[in-house]
């Protein structure tokens, strides 16, 4: 592991250095001064197979390599998002720069316009980055489930400034079955029916004439004004509960769970000076696992969260839901071997890496901890504030989406709807829109906005000053409000990124009048 000054940024393993500028908010940049390359120039990200170990057990899944023969990619201070992708796998794959405001075209999504990359085939990008801890990964099918990720970290002359050492930190949920018989196992399906809907989640909606499409959304659905289905006068949620009906945690039986590519039998072990200064960025890439951050004997200070700073709070255990990123700096207290460990929510299972300084002897870590980790909450979410948060003005339009769903059948929706047979919450550029994500459900989901970062401005009907980020999560039988400016014209996905979830049908569209 190396250290990174304010001199150079080196790059060791999973500790990927990424240097961006820092542009002014999160408004998304205007596309018209985003032609894509012309086939040269800027840096090539190669989409690939290769092997890794799991246990003893050898497994081929996916990488994203950089020009640097680490995974993912780095930029320098000033330098634009120029990347050519090209695809040395045998099948199609389009790869999704999560959290970063790109215009629609080079989002990674598979609209029609926006087919996948064909096996042996090229596509180049060229966007201004927004600064933070994000990453990459597939939006084909399940290629996410075998690893088709990668970290994309995009680095500050202030990070530079602080002179700290980079710990990136990348979790998986892991099988040595095939994605696509996870997907059968869960859902009950034939092998024909998961095909279908596979095939489904590369499909979209189909374009209506613009007024036909502003007569199918509610004008306004703001609670106030709403007489929904399970809702009580008052706003709160009711449901015939089931004897049986409980909180349901995981949906796949996985036979390991890796942090940064390893298991705890042979963790990755990060050198650092004695009383090292640490920031250590954690990427939940799992497909359908959440994790709490154990730092141990450690105390983290979290400063960002899915990228975007937050005023700092302490903590030492921490919740992350799939998709979402923390940033933590950590001051090594003195010398000695300091676990970073995951921990499954439901679950013992656990992985995770090991800090430590010269010579400080390894133990080995146990694979399951004492007692089950319980779920993962908003905890956190809670008490994060951003500190640079939306202008206060009035929304322009509220939405109520309904998030429902259940395992027999196994049929994921947002206001009963499953992708592709949706209809497109319409916006248009320059209003501030809110929308209240109400979860019917039994089980949690990882909401997450494409094009654009939200604030969260409610838990449960208590208003808050919350994170701005892109990937919040709802809980069971839980609400959240976030609020976004609509500045990055587009078509762009709203989903559950639980992977088994969207492919049952969790997602739909958020799209700009005048994009067809």
């Amino acid at each position: 592991m190396q250290r990174i000054t304010r001199r150079r940024a080196l790059v060791g393993g999973f500790a990927v250095a990424a240097l961006a500028a820092s542009p002014r908010g999160v408004r998304a940049t205007d596309e018209a001064a985003q032609a894509p390359l012309a086939g040269h120039g800027g840096q090539t990200l190669v989409a690939s197979t290769r092997s890794i170990d799991v246990d003893g057990r050898p497994a081929t899944v996916f990488r994203l390599l950089g020009p640097d023969d680490a995974p993912g990619l780095r930029l320098a201070p000033g330098e634009r998002f120029r990347v050519g992708l090209r695809n040395a796998t045998t099948q199609p794959t389009i790869i999704h720069w999560h959290g970063q405001l790109p215009p629609w075209t080079q989002d990674g999504f598979p609209w029609p316009q926006t087919p996948p990359i064909p096996a042996g085939g090229r596509q180049d990008y060229d966007y201004a980055p927004i600064p933070g801890t994000f990453w990459m990964h597939s939006h084909h099918g399940l290629q996410e489930q075998a690893l088709m990720t990668a970290p994309l970290i995009v680095r500050t002359a202030e990070e530079l400034r602080e002179d700290r050492q980079e710990v990136v930190l990348m979790l998986h949920d892991f099988s040595h079955r095939p994605p696509e018989a996870l997907l059968a196992g869960v859902t009950g399906r034939s092998a024909a029916q998961t095909t279908a809907m596979m095939r489904a989640m590369d499909s979209a909606p189909p374009i209506m004439p613009a007024a036909r499409m502003r007569s199918a959304v509610p004008r306004d659905t703001a609670m106030g004004g709403m007489a929904m289905k399970g809702m009580s006068a008052q706003g709160g949620l009711h449901m015939a509960m089931e004897g049986d009906m409980a909180m349901d945690l995981n949906d796949i039986d996985y036979d390991a769970f890796l942090a940064n590519d390893r298991t705890l039998g042979d963790p990755e072990v990060v050198r650092t000076a004695a009383r090292g200064r640490l920031r250590l960025r954690i990427i939940n890439a799992s497909s359908s696992t959440q994790f709490w951050i154990d730092l141990g004997r450690l105390t983290g200070e979290v400063v960002a969260a899915d990228g975007h700073a937050v005023r700092p709070v302490s903590a030492r255990r921490l919740p992350l839901a799939i998709a979402q990123r923390l940033d933590v700096l950590i001051d090594l207290p003195g010398d000695g071997a300091y676990p970073i460990l995951a921990e499954v929510e439901g679950r013992r299972d656990r992985t995770g890496i090991v800090v430590a300084t010269p010579g400080a002897p390894i133990a080995r870590i146990a694979a399951q901890s004492a007692a089950a980790a319980p779920a993962v909450d908003n905890s956190l979410e809670a008490i994060l504030s951003a500190r640079t948060p939306l202008v206060a003005r009035s929304a322009d339009v509220t939405r109520t989406l309904v998030l429902s769903g259940g395992m027999r059948p196994y049929v994921w929706t947002i206001d009963g709807a499953t992708w592709p047979a949706v209809t497109p919450f319409m916006v248009r550029r320059g209003q501030r829109i809110e929308i209240d994500m109400v979860n019917r459900s039994m089980m949690a989901h990882p909401m997450h906005l494409h094009g654009h970062a939200f604030q969260v401005i409610a838990l449960d009907r208590r208003p808050v000053a919350g994170a701005v980020r892109d990937t919040v999560l709802v809980p069971p039988m839980g609400r959240v409000r976030i609020a976004f400016d609509a500045d990055n014209p587009g078509r762009w996905a709203l989903h559950c990124h639980n992977l088994y979830h969207m492919a049952a049908g969790m997602m739909t569209e958020v799209r700009y009048d005048g994009i067809a």
